[in-house]
């Protein structure tokens, strides 16, 4: 199972929720999309045994830190992830979203930022923005399970 989000913006709270999901579901990988905010967040995030992938966003002010304390695996967008048998590009901003999609040379578009749910097919690939996990703009805490193996997945709130 594989476990994306985006727009955690601190809220430990609901980042313990995540904590226990992550277990529950038997998540393999964590897909998070930007806008962590401060480095202490990746204490809820960074587990063992579980392939974590994020990309900065436009409100993560500790750039090098979040760098440094997940081990280089949060870049700069947009990355390129290839996992499970499957391409996955991720970025924050939702920069060429449909001209992304359009290509039809990745399986997966992650991206957070609007804070607004995003899923849809667009041909072959499946676009996901997960809305907010932090819950604030919205009152919603959401997160999407994806299984990789089915290709299917749902929208979580926590």
């Amino acid at each position: 199972m594989w476990l994306i989000l985006s727009d955690s913006h601190d809220n430990m709270k609901v980042l313990e929720r995540v904590e226990n999901l992550i277990v529950e579901k038997k998540v393999k990988r964590v897909f998070h999309c930007g806008d962590f905010v401060a480095p202490f967040v990746l204490g809820k995030l960074l587990k063992e045994g579980v392939e974590f992938h994020g990309v900065f966003g436009n409100n993560d002010g500790e750039v090098l830190l979040l760098h440094r304390r997940s081990d280089g695996r949060i870049v700069k967008p947009p990355s390129v992830v290839e996992a499970d048998g499957l391409k996955v590009v991720m970025m924050h901003e939702p920069i060429l979203i449909e001209t992304i999609a359009n290509s039809q040379e990745y399986d997966l578009v992650l991206y957070g930022h609007t804070h607004r749910i995003d899923v849809r097919k667009v041909g072959k690939t499946l676009v996901i923005n997960p809305g907010e996990l932090c819950g604030y703009l919205t009152g919603r805490s959401t997160v999407y399970l994806f299984d990789p193996e089915t290709r299917e997945g749902e929208l979580v709130e926590l």
